[in-house]
């Protein structure tokens, strides 16, 4: 038996929560996030489409907020303070 409405109740759930996030962040601002993998990463913001590379462990990058909920998701990804 499929479970496909499970995950797109899931799915549904997990962008709306991203997006509330977002919007609490200023419109002209941007969010730090530091990468804690162990080889160098290059993830493309799902709303602007910009590239963010993160070459090292440690590495911190300062990302557009409309691309905030995207890079949440990402787990070697840690938002700075």
């Amino acid at each position: 038996m499929c479970n496909c409405g499970k995950k797109r109740k899931e799915y549904s759930q997990s962008n709306a929560l991203a997006s509330n996030n977002a919007a609490a962040v200023s419109k002209s601002s941007s969010i730090n996030f530091e990468y804690t993998g162990k080889t160098a990463l290059t993830i493309t913001g799902n709303i602007t489409r910009k590239n963010y590379r993160f070459n090292y462990r440690g590495h911190i990058q300062a990302v557009d907020y409309r691309d905030v909920p995207g890079m949440m998701e990402v787990p070697i990804l840690k938002k700075v303070k």
